[in-house]
């Protein structure tokens, strides 16, 4: 946890590349002992692909590396709360931890609007620790959709 401002400066960085093609900023990197072990950024729009959410892209390149669809023991940093299809790939890859940055109070499954990672309904429950580098990551997504207006 000591760590969580750091890795999460790192996702803010993912996050800022993707703002500069024009997607939605929000970037995502999967950690385990300290080490990234996958990352990414929104990229829907270049990709054509509705799945190319940050958090998508960073699973699927730590199960390609891990050679593992299985993630445990790792910690997904994220700079905007998950959405459900997220969430859901979160839980399906056995995520131990999710840190995010903002809140997203129109879509968020870790506690905003829907509460799919501690469900007691499923077989997986992640830990969950929000607001860290809230401020930083909210003034990134404000700042990217004033300037599509």
């Amino acid at each position: 946890m000591k760590n969580d401002n750091h890795w999460m400066q790192h996702a803010l960085e993912l996050a800022r590349v993707a703002g500069t093609k024009g997607e939605v900023p929000v970037g995502a990197l999967l950690v385990r002992d300290e080490d990234i072990i996958g990352e990414g950024y929104n990229s829907p729009i270049s990709r054509h692909d509705p799945s190319a959410h940050a958090e998508i892209i960073a699973l699927r390149t730590a199960a390609v590396m891990q050679q593992n669809y299985r993630l445990p023991g790792t910690t997904l940093y994220v700079t905007l709360e998950p959405c459900c299809m997220c969430a859901g790939a979160i839980i399906q890859a056995r995520v131990k931890r999710l840190v995010y940055a903002a809140a997203d109070p129109k879509a968020g499954a870790a506690g905003s609007v829907f509460h799919l990672l501690q469900s007691e309904a499923l077989n997986h429950r992640v830990e969950i620790t929000g607001g860290i580098m809230a401020d930083e990551a909210g003034e990134l997504l404000r700042d990217f959709f004033r300037s599509r207006r």
